[in-house]
């Protein structure tokens, strides 16, 4: 690997990827640990944290906030210690904005956490963050009493004052988005009475079961999840399994790289983000789950996959697409390399992630020569059993992780060297993806 001018060059490697690996610590899940150990009375003792650039905005946001955070580096690169939190006392009042960075999460939890509390703090992000859309977080907690400044307003900056008479709502999600859920049910601990959130299709439910950990009474169904109040969270004992977004991208290496065979351990294997290997077994991948424990109620274990020499086009519907929401772009490249079309439905939520990914995709697939389009909210994938890429084709990560280490798998896993701008964007979640991948070729 080689960077110039913002292009990373993505030489193939030298050899099939093998063996056994970890990888850092779930996203969703590190962003939850840190911010429910701050509204926590007591201290909370949290390992495996992911340290990556968006888990550290939240680190930061609650420490502006009157949390203290003794986070250290631990030999595997997790970061692990005590977070003691606000409690009863509630947050400071901070004396700058609070930046959250690329943290969707951040920004959008955040509202929920400072829902209950008389403060005025404004909220904002980078230029990607500010044109995510932020009205299906604080249309529902105006309903409940905070008020945000200016009124109505869709992007960051947005000014939250909250209020200590939350009230209680049952609110109908127009989409299934865990972090809309989770700003609501956080909200809702505070709250009087019973905060219900009905979905229309499943969404990650990591939040339903982390709250139990920390003494907040919880129920949730299919597509429902509830919190009771008024509570305070006490502190947890909260320790991180991998992160299967991560996974995903070692997976599809392995099963587009001839020869490899790999195994995944420690990876958490939540329903609600393992969808991208049920995907994948559709379309004939090599790949197998098993089940070897639980942290709390978070089941963890190992994914095994190997090279796959034919795979093929399959259907993903509609109400499936929350659970791989991450990976379709990595999924979207696998499908360009299977025989048939592959179809996402009602992909329309990849068009407000860190960048369109919808148009990404469609972008990158045509510098690969592979006919993928989009017709109403679906996206069509015609694949190329025989895919090569041309010697010198650069890839725009548009500043998106998920992107960048997805052409990435271009050129490791092709015959010739691709180039990828701002591949520098896997700091985001995987800052040691590039390590991680050629270490299993050695």
């Amino acid at each position: 690997m080689s960077t110039e001018a913002g292009k990373t060059v993505i030489r193939p490697l030298s050899a099939p990827i093998t063996g056994s690996t970890r990888v850092p610590g779930d996203k969703s899940i590190s962003h939850r640990a840190v911010l429910f150990s701050a509204m926590a009375e007591g201290t909370s003792q949290i390992s495996g944290i992911l340290d990556s650039a968006d888990v550290r905005s939240s680190i930061r946001a609650v420490e502006a906030l009157g949390a203290k955070a003794s986070l250290e580096k631990q030999p595997d690169g997790s970061l692990a210690g005590g977070i003691t939190g606000w409690g009863e006392r509630g947050p400071v009042q901070p004396d700058e904005p609070i930046d959250c960075g690329n943290s969707g999460t951040t920004a959008r939890l955040l509202m929920g956490v400072l829902a209950p509390w008389p403060v005025n703090v404004t909220i904002t992000g980078d230029d990607s963050l500010q044109k995510r859309p932020m009205r299906r977080i604080t249309a529902p907690l105006m309903k409940m009493g905070v008020r945000f400044s200016p009124e109505g307003k869709e992007n960051l900056p947005i000014t939250v004052t909250g209020t200590k008479s939350l009230k209680a709502i049952v609110y109908d999600a127009p989409m299934a988005s865990a972090q809309l859920k989770t700003s609501i049910l956080l909200a809702g601990v505070y709250a009087s009475g019973t905060t219900t959130v009905n979905e229309p299709s499943e969404s990650r439910n990591h939040t339903e079961l982390m709250l139990p950990e920390y003494g907040i009474k919880t129920t949730a169904a299919a597509r429902t999840a509830s919190v009771v109040g008024p509570s305070v969270p006490k502190a947890a004992e909260v320790i991180v399994p991998g992160d299967p977004s991560s996974a995903a991208f070692l997976v599809c290496a392995a099963l587009l790289k001839r020869g490899s065979s790999i195994q995944i351990e420690n990876v958490s294997l939540n329903t609600a983000r393992i969808g991208f290997t049920r995907t994948l077994e559709r379309m004939g991948a090599d790949i197998a789950v098993r089940h070897t424990g639980s942290e709390g109620k978070e089941p963890y274990g190992v994914i095994e996959a190997a090279y796959t020499g034919t795979l093929r086009g399959c259907e993903v519907p509609a109400e499936k697409i929350a659970s791989i929401v991450d990976e379709v772009p990595v999924l979207a490249l696998v499908a360009a390399h299977a025989r048939g079309v592959t179809v996402f439905r009602d992909v329309s939520e990849l068009r407000v992630k860190e960048t369109d990914r919808l148009a990404a995709i469609v972008e990158g697939l045509d510098l690969l020569g592979v006919d993928a389009w989009i017709d109403g909210n679906d996206l069509f994938i015609e694949g190329q059993p025989d895919l090569a890429a041309q010697p010198g084709s650069v890839f725009d990560s548009k500043c998106d992780h998920r992107l960048a280490m997805t052409w990435a798998l271009v050129g490791l896993c092709g015959s010739v060297p691709i180039e990828v701008e701002n591949f520098d964007s896997v700091k985001i979640s995987y800052p040691e993806f590039l390590d991680d991948i050629e270490r299993l070729t050695r």
